[in-house]
């Protein structure tokens, strides 16, 4: 197969597959490494074949991992870099809020009543948690999160 790419198409395109490749880096199931090796090679090849048809200043060999990679401090002004930072900030406050409103469910109906319910039925049941969560974190961040260690512990 031939495709045939414009000098526009072919940045997308190293930007895509780089931006793929990134987040399978963040699977760390055993299960998962032959396809995340799959992934990483796969960009390999298209970054140095992109690196002969034009992009060659935003493309370098990695020797330590063996493999091509967009040059950082390209890819620190390119747009899957953006996409990635709002991905990881946006499921770091989207995992936080639930996980901790979830906490509070366990709490209020115990353990053995949240392990029998599906994962609808506990997103219906902490909505207003989840809510109150997101606004803390909006307005203050972490700022005002607290670990409180048990006695003997901290």
């Amino acid at each position: 197969m031939h495709l045939r790419f414009s000098d526009q198409e072919l940045a997308l395109l190293v930007e895509m597959v780089s931006l793929a490749s990134t987040i399978a880096e963040w699977n760390e199931k055993e299960s998962a490494d032959q396809k995340v090796a799959e992934y990483e090679a796969f960009a390999s090849k298209i970054l140095e074949k992109a690196s002969h048809s034009g992009l060659a200043d935003w493309i370098e060999f990695d020797e330590e991992r063996q493999r091509f990679r967009i040059r950082p401090e390209v890819e620190e002004r390119l747009f899957h870099h953006e996409c990635y930072d709002e991905f990881r900030n946006e499921s770091f406050w989207d995992e936080l809020a639930v996980r901790l409103a979830d906490r509070d469910l366990i709490r209020s109906i115990g353990q053995k009543a949240w392990d029998a319910l599906t994962e609808e039925q506990r997103r219906a049941r902490t909505g207003a948690w989840e809510k109150r969560y997101w606004e803390e974190f909006a307005k203050h961040g972490v700022d005002r999160v607290h670990v409180i260690s048990p006695p003997g512990e901290g």
